[in-house]
């Protein structure tokens, strides 16, 4: 009674506990929804939208997360039917799991029960009738099919892909109809679920048969949902893939599809694209359906971007080249053949010449499957290739046959699962070891890691694991208290005698060099054979110097000798048993020698022998060396391990490893490599010698001597031992330097050798703003020869100079680089608005007869020029030596006159046009016959710019009625001024007596009519006029900023690097980076940006005081003032851009992701220069034609090439806990 009592008592306690949780959670959630819910906008469950709460314990296995997200688009136009829909997720829910007890799944339901109780409050206590569920559901479904136009969507659909065109519209048009399928998709599941429950039969009939025609025939309401990374090959019907216009995508796409030498498949054909391989490779090992996707993706693209490198003449039906091919298949597998190779195994085909194309795709395929759905495994490369070799010899023999059947390997009860049977034993084990690390407080002999797992691989009795793989074996044993296996052949301890074992090589050559020459200089440089039997003194120190280093192998391998193979242990005690023999042999030796050297009349039967030894093992010494470090030898060493002999005393010089093998220099490299030493070397013991051990030898004979000295500290050790501490203080300061400086003469020769190199390869020749500005014109050049394709289109400009031809053909290729440059600046803050304007530079495409340099070097140049003119007393010729002293300020004369007639001649029109070719055609016949100076009057020229600058001033604004008066008056005082008061007395009579300009003036119609400039050319050309007339700053600050000045200069710089021709963006070989990222903010929110520390600053503050300038230019660029935090909180977009302002200087993440992008930009806008001929696309250019780069980041064809060969990824190792648990950084990384 009294147990049944507390049981009862137990439950109610539980039940209270469930109920306040539940009521708990209630109240958070609509806490969240009245702090975070916006106006109309749809429902949410804790701040979120529906559909991003659905929990991944959920949403793998249902399309809850569909369902919600279709309730989320139309909450707004019918709040009903979102009820429905919402109802019917959380029925869902509650069927997959009724005791709630996966991971946020309870507060997803009770947030969405609250959700759907919050909808029927809405309705006003009217009652609702679920009976009618399925009517209203069904009857939201044709209305929402009809008003979207679905069939008219898909006979688009079908249009255009029959037609093979593409346009940037089409981006668009296909978001808005994936958008619309999802919707549809998610009414119909709903009404599937209900009809059930249906009691009209008609309509039951109705909704039964649009489901099975949607099924049936409908192939892009699904098919245009189906996710993908870059290429939607299982979308082939898409409308906005533009993939589908490259023909290597289209060549490698149809290499996996080549299925004709292949088994029958026993399986259905896939609705939405043709068969390939890969569904061969899914149905015999049964590889997962996600993996089976990216990795169809993966070979693709590497297949289209080898066949691309080819650059072989495109057909009409594109092919896949067998280089192609080849060159991936070998690239794929070539750890796989150096290990069978290592192994003394045979590969997995007989030759590769045996391998047809196919065969050679579809065991690439096999090798990235193997590995994307390896888990962890795949940190086990040899591990991979033990895999795939014993899987490629399976699928060899199924090949062969008719009709394609399941593997053995991978076919457990009913069933095919390559990650259940081979991968999950494996994995468990590797997990097991991971948890006896104790959260690495486990010593390093206590667990296995992945090189210990990866290194059973190395052997051949990896072998005997068999296929599959024995549960029972040794490898797969879990670690217990008794049995367990242990580590291959390395433990790690640390301690500091590891300074003498890592270096082992190093003490040893310079304790024996300071040995011989401390002997030499003992005896005083003579080189007798006395001498010569001291100097073999350093045989048994060499022996003993390695027996030390052994025996520390030895005692730091402790704790791993119950567990190290024997392969490992053997090898340890061998070399310990040698040394220590041939230590004794060879000091027993030479004591030999000392003791003949004392004896007279003595053969020297001793050192004969003791030469032989030293002789014999030196040569054995030198003839490993010789295999192992020239390269040369490379070729005798790899054949000498195929003699048992020669492998052994190989093994036991240096131990065999599979990886670093293959690690050799090239002769040329290994030769300077060594002459940098041997000069090293040389400076250093030459300085020793002269300088450190030959100074000492004196005192120290004359300490040895003394034989009466008194000491005030204990003489225990002197006494009778020659004052040896006194010789040890002595010496040990200078044997101290003499081990270390070293150093110094790597860093003293580095820095010589590095200079040189430098210099030769102009590394840093821009070193400062000055130098930039006097070498920019041969930037333009450089980049043209060093970074750009050949593919680059540039604008034929028909010229009498050749030179001016090439220059502005340059200028013209290398002007949207260089301007990209200075936009991102901008974007980042580093520069100004006006900054940005000086450092433009125009695209030289244009009519203009010169190359037009970026205005920050043609600053204040004409106010030069115009002082020069104002005090020339010389001749026209005098005149303009003098300005072409300096080549800017020659250009800025230049394009100032030619800019101002190309802007006046399209400025007016009638006699005003007539004015200004009269004017320009004298003007011009006087610089041709040198008469400038007697046509013009130069004091006046100051004059004539003013009014030339106010002109300006009123054209580079908009038009309205009261500047098209300002206009004309401009023109009217312009003209006074240069008629009555610029010209020669004879030009102004012929201008003044020209009747039609007369007539013209006094009837007040000259310049009466303007032509308001509209052309975005002829809008910066006045723009960059106007800045030519009245910038005034110095060119050596601009830019300020001098993060701005180090990029420019670090640019600038890598154009005279000796690097490789550029290819097209087609032809590059594809890179990926990945960035790890774990739980670190990623943007400053704004209560992290205002909150203040004990000091009272904020980190806004902060970042304010220490970039004022930036501070400054973001303010202007988006356009406020010295705003306050409360503005910026007043405007949602200026709060982002507030928050990524701050996070690139305060967050790494955020900086990196941008830097890296700029990769992708960088590809876009070479490959929309390339313009690459696609069949199909709109917007493609010939090589003649001028191309704008405006709105280059939108162009499809440049963003699908940018795809296609760079990829960044942020590895984020939690971001799905961060999603579900709702964290913020969660949603930043979606932003950034």
């Amino acid at each position: 009674m009294a147990s049944s009592t507390s049981r009862r008592r137990r439950g109610g306690g539980l039940e209270r506990v469930a109920d306040n949780w539940e009521r708990l959670v209630r109240a958070a959630l609509k806490r969240d929804r009245d702090h975070l819910r916006v106006g109309g906008a749809p429902a949410a469950v804790g701040g979120q939208r529906l559909a991003d709460a659905v929990p991944a314990s959920l949403g793998r296995t249902t399309n809850i997360e569909q369902i919600l997200q279709a309730a989320d688009d139309i909450e707004v136009e019918d709040p009903n039917v979102a009820r429905i829909l919402c109802e019917q997720a959380y029925t869902m829910a509650q069927n997959l799991d009724p005791s709630s007890e996966g991971r946020g799944v309870l507060q997803f339901k009770t947030g969405l029960a609250s959700v759907i109780k919050q909808k029927l409050a809405k309705k006003d206590g009217a009652p609702i009738d679920r009976q009618n569920d399925v009517q209203v559901l069904w009857n939201f479904y044709l209305e929402y099919k009809s008003r979207c136009r679905v069939d008219d969507m898909q006979r688009e659909q079908e249009r255009l892909r029959e037609s093979g065109t593409f346009s940037t519209e089409m981006g668009n048009r296909a978001m808005k109809m994936k958008k619309v399928f999802a919707t549809l998709r998610a009414l119909l599941d709903v009404l599937e679920n209900l009809v059930g429950q249906s009691p009209t039969d008609r309509l039951h009939r109705q909704i039964l048969e649009e489901i099975k025609r949607i099924k049936r025939s409908d192939a892009a309401l699904r098919g245009e949902l189906m996710p993908y990374n870059i290429v939607p090959l299982d979308t082939s019907s898409s409308v906005a893939n533009i993939f589908g216009f490259f023909p290597e995508v289209i060549a490698a796409t149809a290499a996996i599809q080549n299925c004709e030498d292949l088994p029958r498949f026993p399986f259905d054909t896939p609705q939405l694209r043709q068969k390939d391989i890969f569904d061969l490779l899914q149905y015999v090992f049964g590889f997962q359906e996600d993996n089976i996707r990216n990795q169809r993706e993966n070979v693709v693209l590497m297949l289209a971007n080898a066949q691309s490198r080819l650059s072989l003449q495109i057909g009409s039906e594109p092919k896949i080249d067998e280089m192609a091919v080849t060159d991936v298949f070998c690239k794929v597998l070539d750890n796989y053949i150096k290990w069978c190779r290592y192994l003394g195994r045979r590969v997995a085909w007989t030759s590769l010449e045996a391998v047809n194309k196919n065969r050679k795709i579809i065991l690439v395929a096999l090798y990235f499957l193997i590995w994307g759905e390896a888990a962890n495994i795949r940190f086990l490369p040899e591990c991979i290739c033990y895999i795939f070799h014993n899987m490629a010899k399976e699928l060899d023999g199924i090949l062969d046959s008719s009709v394609a059947e399941t593997a053995k390997s991978c076919t457990t009860e009913g069933s095919t699962s390559f990650l259940e049977k081979i991968i999950t034993p494996i994995y468990d084990t590797m997990a097991a070891e991971a948890e006896n690390n104790k959260d690495g407080k486990a010593a390093h002999s206590a667990w296995r890691n992945y090189d210990d797992f990866n290194e059973y691989f190395w052997s051949r009795s990896c072998f005997e694991l068999g296929w599959p793989p024995a549960e029972g074996s040794k490898f797969l044993r879990k670690p217990a208290k008794r049995k367990r296996t242990g580590k291959t052949n390395f433990v790690e301890h640390r301690t500091f005698l590891h300074l003498y074992r890592s270096f082992h090589r190093l003490w040893i050559f310079l304790l024996l060099m300071f040995q011989l020459l401390a002997i030499i200089a003992f005896h005083h440089g003579k080189m007798d054979i006395d001498t010569i039997r001291i100097l073999l003194s350093a045989g048994p120190a060499f022996f003993v110097l390695n027996f030390i280093e052994c025996c520390l192998d030895v005692i730091l391998m402790f704790g791993a000798y119950k567990t190290a193979r024997g392969f490992a242990i053997s090898r340890l005690v061998i070399r310990f048993l040698w040394l220590t023999a041939v230590s004794t042999f060879v000091t027993y030796l030479y004591v030999k020698v000392l003791e003949e050297r004392d004896t007279r009349n003595s053969d020297s039967t001793y050192f004969r022998i003791y030469g032989l030894v030293l002789g014999g093992y030196a040569a054995v010494r030198i003839m490993f060396a010789l295999m192992a470090k020239i390269p040369a030898c490379h070729r005798l060493s790899s054949f000498s391990d195929r003699s048992q002999f020669f492998q052994f005393f190989k093994w036991i010089y240096q131990e065999r490893y599979y990886v670093g093998r293959g690690l050799y220099e090239s002769i040329s490299d290994y030769a300077r490599y060594v002459i940098f030493w041997v000069v090293i070397l040389a400076c250093k013991f030459t300085f020793a010698y002269f300088l450190q051990i030959r100074p000492l030898v004196e005192p120290t004979n004359i300490i040895v001597q003394l034989h009466d000295l008194k000491y005030s500290w204990h003489d225990l050790v002197s006494r009778g031992n020659k004052n040896a501490l006194t010789i040890l203080s002595l010496w040990a300061p200078v044997l101290a330097i003499y081990l270390m400086d070293i150093h110094i003469w790597y860093t003293l020769l580095s820095a010589l050798v590095g200079g040189v190199m430098g210099a030769r390869d102009r590394l840093g020749e821009i070193r400062s703003i000055e130098m930039l500005h006097k070498r920019f014109e041969s930037f333009p050049e450089a980049f043209a020869k060093n970074l750009s394709a050949s593919r680059i289109p540039s604008r034929r400009i028909d010229r009498v100079n050749e030179s001016e031809i090439t220059t502005k053909t340059y200028a013209s290729i290398f002007s949207p680089f260089w301007n990209e440059i200075i936009k991102s600046l901008r974007e980042e803050d580093y520069i100004s608005n006006r900054e940005m304007d000086l450092l433009m530079m125009p695209s030289n495409c244009g009519n203009l007869m010169l190359v037009q340099w970026p205005l920050f070097l043609l600053t204040s140049k004409i106010m030069l020029a115009n002082d020069y003119a104002s005090d020339c007393k010389d001749s026209q010729y005098e005149l303009w030596d003098r300005i072409s002293k300096d080549e800017y300020m020659a250009y800025a004369v230049k394009e100032c006159y030619y800019s101002t007639e190309k802007i006046l001649h399209s400025l007016v029109d009638a006699e005003g046009q007539h004015w200004v070719v009269r004017l320009f055609r004298d003007l011009n016949d006087s610089i041709a016959q040198g008469s400038l100076l007697v046509t013009i009057n130069l004091k006046k020229l100051q004059l004539v710019q003013s009014r030339l600058t106010g002109l300006t001033g009123l054209l580079i604004r908009d038009e309205t009625a009261g500047r098209a008066a300002g206009v004309t008056k401009a023109l009217l005082e312009l003209y006074e001024v240069v008629t009555h008061e610029f010209l020669s007395q004879n030009l102004r009579e012929q201008f003044d007596t020209w009747q039609l300009l007369l007539r013209a003036r006094n009837d007040g119609r000259l310049f009466s009519k303007i032509l308001w400039p509209k052309d975005p050319e002829m809008k910066e050309q006045l723009k960059r006029l106007h800045l030519l007339l009245t910038v005034k700053d110095s060119a050596t600050n601009i830019p300020k900023n001098l993060e701005a000045r180090r990029r420019l200069q670090f640019f600038t710089n890598s154009l005279f690097m000796d690097i490789p021709q550029a290819k097209p963006v087609s032809e590059m070989i594809p890179f990926s980076v990945f960035t790890p990222y774990y739980s670190e903010t990623v943007l400053y929110s704004m209560s992290e940006l205002c909150v203040e520390n004990e000091d009272g600053i904020s980190i806004l503050f902060y970042l304010q005081k220490i970039y004022p300038d930036e501070w400054a230019n973001f303010l202007e660029r988006i356009g406020c003032g010295e705003s306050s935090e409360d503005d910026f909180k007043e405007s949602p977009s200026d709060t982002m851009e507030l928050r990524f302002w701050v996070s690139y200087r305060g967050q790494t993440l955020a900086r990196t992701v941008r830097g890296m992008m700029y990769y992708r930009r960088a590809l876009m806008l070479q490959s929309y220069l390339e313009r690459r001929c696609l069949g199909g696309i709109e917007d493609g250019n010939s090589a003649a034609e001028y191309i704008d780069t405006q709105g280059y980041e939108l162009s499809p064809d440049a963003r699908a090439q940018a795809d296609i060969k760079f990829t960044y990824v942020v590895s984020c190792q939690i971001y799905g806990l961060q999603k579900q648990t709702k964290k913020q950084e969660a949603a930043d990384i979606a932003l950034l």
